[in-house]
């Protein structure tokens, strides 16, 4: 029995100039986005990451305590090997994110302040596909970045980010979810493959406390990235699923 064969990408709409990247995690968006975000940075466009978590609970060895400064300084680096200068931690607690006001005010905040024209985030459905169950972190994360792009346009929401001196910002156009079961869209990112590879790598604590096949960096990215180039028509390739805010 053949596997059945997935349908083909669409080219990911490239004109814009700033976004903003809503992670879980330090690590969620080196695990496939992190390419694109080089591709961007390299074309002059600015990429903001704002994470939900500092990844405390992410390494078993190590108490939360001295993990959360490591995976963060881990972060800061990686995201620089992509041309990221800017790295926000919202110090939500690791593993046990709950979506709700709070965070939906948190990455409204954000929004308000940075001013995107897209919104980056990771996997937000249930599972990777029907075969891998989605973790509750990346869950709420993905769903709360989504709600609070749109919150950030209305002035009668969170009102209190007003008194902050954050005007509201209706201009984010689309939530882009990288790795979704349901990305529509891809981006090219043969050009700048080595540059997501390095940035994974830049969390050497955290892959060499995970193991496994994820614990790999360049096979997992290749794997990953040359299956979604198929789609795509290229070498290697980032996919997303496109949610468009505006009519």
């Amino acid at each position: 029995m053949t596997e059945p064969i997935p349908s083909p990408l669409a080219a990911i709409d490239e004109n814009w100039q700033r976004a903003l990247a809503v992670a879980a995690h330090p690590d969620d968006m080196e695990y496939g986005a992190a390419a694109a975000v080089a591709r961007w940075t390299a074309q002059g466009k600015t990429v903001v990451y704002a994470m939900v978590t500092s990844g405390e609970a992410g390494i078993d060895s190590l108490d939360p305590a001295e993990c959360a400064p490591l995976r963060e300084a881990e972060q800061i680096t990686s995201a620089r090997l992509v041309g990221v200068d800017t790295v926000e931690f919202l110090r939500h607690p690791d593993g046990v994110v709950e979506y709700g006001l709070p965070l939906r005010r948190d990455i409204a905040r954000l929004v308000r302040r940075h001013r995107p024209e897209i919104v980056l985030t990771t996997n937000f459905r249930e599972t990777y596909g029907g075969v891998f169950p989605n973790q509750a972190d990346h869950i709420a994360a993905g769903r709360a970045a989504l709600d609070a792009a749109r919150d950030a346009g209305n002035r009668w929401v969170f009102r209190e980010l007003t008194a902050e001196g954050l005007e509201p910002w209706n201009g984010v156009r689309q939530v882009w979810a990288a790795g979704s079961p349901l990305s529509g869209h891809g981006v090219d990112t043969t050009d700048h493959f080595e540059a997501g590879v390095a940035s994974l790598e830049a969390h050497a604590a955290y892959l060499a406390g995970l193991g496994g096949q994820m614990s790999d960096a360049r096979g997992f990215l290749e794997s990953m990235g040359r299956a979604t180039g198929t789609r795509l028509g290229t070498r290697f390739a980032a996919a997303f699923e496109v949610i468009n805010l505006h009519p």
